[in-house]
């Protein structure tokens, strides 16, 4: 990921804010040179910015390079609708690990990504790429699917004019097969995922509303294609789901 020239922001905050935004879900540390080269900022700019960013706490240098610090994680624990929803899930989300020891997650709609915000695991669940705070692409997940299902019309036209990038062979790319792959979700009341985001790996998600009845998250298992039969496990994690929307919508 590079940036143009024309694109830099004037305001030190902003560079401030592109520096960390420059940060992608599988980097560790980055070298100055490469947060230069992602941010369109010039060398000494940047040096400047990320000495500043170490002294407030936001990035922590790892000899040539610097890492995001946990003072932004703990900052993201203070946002207090995520942080409700995360704390009302994670009973539910721990019962359904339970029942199957695969890997469970809450996700939310993040433009045309799903974001995870909790994640259940353990030694016996399958090794997949997820992880909390990561994002992938909504056409490609089980939890994405069911945003795109149940979001506006508006919403899908903004992700397929996007682009649907293939991640697997398994992956549609077509809009309007993904479109009869959404009229069915809706129709079951549940996201499926094949294979479509990574190989060997599938999952199944059903949508978590707020007391308006507004699309707000989603729970998902998932697992190895192998061993996860998506319509058997398809009940339990509407059920689950069901009941974090009743307990959301308790006054």
């Amino acid at each position: 990921m590079t940036a143009n020239d024309g694109d830099v922001p004037k305001s030190v905050l902003a560079r401030g804010l592109r520096l960390l935004d420059a940060f992608e879900p599988a980097d560790v540390e980055l070298s100055l040179a490469e947060l230069s080269a992602r941010t369109g900022l010039p060398k000494a700019t940047a040096h400047r910015l990320v000495a500043e960013l170490v002294r407030w706490g936001g990035l922590e240098r790892e000899g040539a390079s610097y890492r995001l610090s946990m003072k932004l994680f703990e900052l993201g624990q203070r946002v207090p609708r995520r942080r409700e929803l995360r704390e009302a899930a994670l009973p539910y989300l721990q019962d359904l690990y339970e029942a199957t020891h695969e890997n469970i997650h809450l996700a939310v709609p993040d433009g045309c990504h799903t974001l995870f915000l909790e994640k259940v695991t353990g030694h016996r669940s399958t090794p997949i790429v997820s992880r909390v705070g990561g994002r992938m692409p909504v056409h490609c997940t089980a939890t994405g699917k069911v945003f795109l299902a149940l979001g506006p019309p508006e919403y899908f036209h903004r992700v397929t004019e996007a682009g649907l990038a293939r991640r697997t062979p398994r992956t549609i790319v077509a809009p309007g097969l993904l479109r009869r792959d959404l009229d069915r979700a809706v129709e079951r009341g549940y996201g499926v995922n094949h294979e479509e985001a990574e190989l060997g790996v599938a999952a199944v998600a059903a949508p978590v509303f707020d007391r308006n009845r507004r699309l707000i998250a989603a729970v998902s298992i998932t697992g190895s294609t192998a061993r996860l039969d998506v319509e058997r496990l398809a009940p339990a994690v509407r059920t689950a789901a069901s009941a974090l929307t009743r307990e959301l919508a308790a006054p």
